[in-house]
């Protein structure tokens, strides 16, 4: 689009279904390399790209091209059926339903690129549900306890 400049950083959250620890050191970075080419594919450029075996951290800058939720539905489901197809797991691999979606300022970026790159370390000490409803809370966003990702009970 003539005319049209944006600074678009966002960082996203999404979990495998049920919180499973289902993405081996294996085929993580495959799994990263793919999902990357995705969304550079859809035009909008990837800054880091971690996680831990139940959930994932993207940080990237989002054109205007595209709906995030549109984004984030082809990340999930190519990747999910990418990880079928290939067989990494036991079984059939899907993503939980939703995600969250954090704009960061272009001053924050160094910061939140830093931690995302320092997942692994990070999850050491905070454990995902926690560090998830940190980020609901930081960033003020209303949510309802019966949405939040959950494990199996």
């Amino acid at each position: 689009m003539a005319n049209t400049y944006t600074q678009i950083h966002i960082q996203t959250i999404f979990a495998v279904s049920n919180r499973q620890s289902l993405i081996s050191g294996k085929w993580e970075d495959e799994l990263y390399k793919y999902i990357t080419g995705i969304i550079q594919n859809q035009g909008h450029k990837v800054l880091q790209f971690n996680g831990t075996t139940d959930h994932i951290h993207i940080v990237f800058g989002m054109r205007p091209n595209q709906s995030l939720s549109d984004l984030m539905k082809n990340v999930k489901q190519d990747s999910s059926a990418w990880i079928n197809k290939k067989g990494f797991i036991n079984g059939r691999f899907s993503w939980q339903a939703g995600y969250g979606a954090f704009s960061n300022s272009k001053s924050d970026l160094p910061r939140v690129i830093e931690y995302v790159r320092n997942q692994k370390q990070h999850h050491k000490k905070e454990s995902f549900m926690d560090e998830y409803l940190r980020f609901l809370k930081e960033f003020e966003i209303d949510f309802d306890e019966r949405y939040i990702l959950k494990a199996i009970s």
